[in-house]
């Protein structure tokens, strides 16, 4: 009797550990698709954003207008591409920081949300400094190629990128990348640096993985020149894996339209 009570225990158990197993599996398998496909709707959409990317008027070429942008979603407010990256993306500054955090361009649902301004920031970058927002993602999506700048030799090969505005373009060049907490008040509190941008450049020189020190050297000395331009800063950021809350911060200076 013992045993045939024993034989019926193991074989539930058996049955048990099947469905687990069974479950476990189909669960697995949902995740791997549905990751799939949140990936996917990424990269869709960007597929459709560039075709719509402005042209850069310096090219003497026709192309897309931002006005066409703009008919997609008014809260577009510029373009931003990264060379050496598979950032190449509409920003978007919406009502608070969290109105794109999980929505697309298109003001659909979307787990990838879409690069964002910080709201205390001027959507016609003429501030100081600015601050972005994108998802860290796998397969290059979204700001996931912000990690390819802490390699220094890739820092150092890759400094360079487009900031696309209404009526008028930047190049950007890149000369910070830190890891920072979320909670960090240097980087994550724009008001802080709109009147004097010098303690942001110090605070880079002294906490950053890598860094160029002539350039942050040169905007330092343009901060201490009275006639001379203050420094306009684009930070981008993006989650980080090193420890919790981390953030990767990639700082750009705003220059002049690239030449032709």
């Amino acid at each position: 009797m013992a045993r045939m009570i024993l034989r019926a225990a193991n074989g539930l158990l058996s049955a048990f550990l099947t469905v687990v197993l069974l479950i476990a599996g189909a669960y697995s398998a949902y995740a791997l698709w549905d990751n799939n496909q949140i990936y996917q709707a990424a990269a869709n959409v960007q597929a459709d954003m560039i075709k719509l990317k402005p042209q850069v008027e310096e090219t003497g070429e026709e192309g897309p207008s931002f006005a066409e942008l703009l008919a997609v979603n008014p809260d577009v407010c510029a373009w931003i591409t990264m060379d050496g990256t598979e950032i190449d993306y509409p920003v978007l500054q919406g009502e608070t920081n969290l109105t794109y955090i999980n929505t697309d361009v298109y003001g659909n649902f979307a787990l990838a949300g879409s690069i964002f301004l910080d709201t205390r920031c001027d959507r016609n970058f003429e501030q100081a400094y600015h601050l972005l927002y994108g998802h860290h993602m796998e397969n290059s999506e979204m700001f996931g190629d912000l990690d390819l700048y802490k390699d220094a030799e890739f820092f150092r090969e890759n400094r360079t990128g487009i900031l696309i505005l209404p009526g008028r373009i930047h190049s950007l060049q890149t000369f910070a990348c830190l890891l920072v907490y979320a909670s960090d008040d240097v980087i994550f509190e724009p008001d802080r640096w709109q009147d004097d941008i010098q303690g942001l450049l110090e605070y880079a020189r002294e906490n950053a993985l890598n860094r160029d020190d002539e350039t942050i050297a040169a905007l330092l000395a343009a901060c201490e020149d009275p006639g001379a331009e203050t420094p306009q800063i684009v930070a981008l950021s993006t989650c980080s894996s090193e420890f919790t809350d981390a953030r990767t911060i990639v700082l750009a200076v705003m220059k002049d339209a690239p030449a032709n």
